[in-house]
């Protein structure tokens, strides 16, 4: 699929960082076809020397080696990036944007007409490998250019298509998850400490907890609410701990954090 393809990044950041990591490991990409740019010269002598890819000094002269340019930009920069790029694209690369907030509309609106824009929302488990992403296609986007797309991501963890509308509900769900859940295991770390556990034995149980329960269910294919029946006893512990969290709508609560991540992120992206 990526056979004699080139890939420019756009931006040098930790999620860009870990997407080269997720495509040169598995030899998807050749290192000497790989390029980045970033407006910090340590930024791009530090991926040359970890990946052996090839730095960019300027836009347009990524933008003309690059079959895919991945745009992994703040939003309040993405602006002034599109109007670098825009000249550029004749050759007609496939542009892959994981812009927080900016819309399909709006970066399509930016460049030249039919040009192939596939917008994405990863999440910070790419650092390790173990991202959720979910992707939209544009217009002028191919079935082709959209499983390349896909199978980019599915390089650092896994990906799912989606429309662009649900596109804040995924910012709210997994986008935003990763805090909600360090949040969960930071109360649990800290209960074990109240009930006389070394914190580092407490953090050692709870993260293999939360670990050990995601495996568990990707592996069986069960229901949560099947898996949690299993664990609960009649009269047991964890019916007592279970009927705690349900007086304290914790499952409202989290039902209530998305939708308002997502809102939020709505907001911002009419911004």
């Amino acid at each position: 699929m990526f056979r004699d393809r080139s890939i420019g990044f756009i931006g040098g950041g930790n999620m860009a960082e870990a997407l080269i990591r997720g495509l040169i490991a598995p030899s998807l990409f050749s290192a000497e076809r790989v390029f980045v740019f970033d407006v910090l010269e340590s930024r791009i002598q530090l991926l040359e020397k970890e990946f052996g890819i090839k730095g960019q000094r300027d836009i347009p002269a990524l933008a003309r080696s690059s079959d895919i340019i991945l745009l992994a930009v703040k939003p309040q920069t993405i602006s002034a990036v599109l109007d670098s790029l825009s000249g550029h694209l004749a050759h007609k690369p496939l542009i892959i944007s994981i812009a927080a907030g900016v819309a399909l509309s709006t970066l399509e609106q930016r460049l030249p007409e039919k040009t192939a824009v596939v917008r994405v929302m990863p999440n910070t488990p790419a650092l390790v490998q173990m991202a959720a992403s979910a992707l939209s296609r544009g217009k002028a986007v191919t079935d082709a250019q959209m499983e390349m797309s896909l199978a980019l991501f599915r390089a650092v963890g896994k990906a799912v298509e989606i429309g662009d509308k649900l596109m804040d509900a995924v910012t709210g769900l997994s986008g935003s998850g990763p805090a909600y859940v360090l949040l969960m295991i930071e109360a649990m770390i800290d209960a074990g400490v109240l009930m006389g556990l070394p914190r580092q034995a407490a953090k050692d149980l709870v993260v293999q907890t939360f670990a050990g329960t995601t495996r568990l269910l990707e592996t069986t294919g069960k229901h949560p609410a099947e898996l949690k029946d299993m664990i609960t006893s009649p009269a047991g512990t964890t019916i007592h701990g279970l009927q705690v969290l349900e007086s304290c709508s914790v499952r409202g609560a989290l039902i209530d954090c998305v939708e308002a991540a997502a809102r939020r992120s709505e907001e911002l992206g009419n911004q």
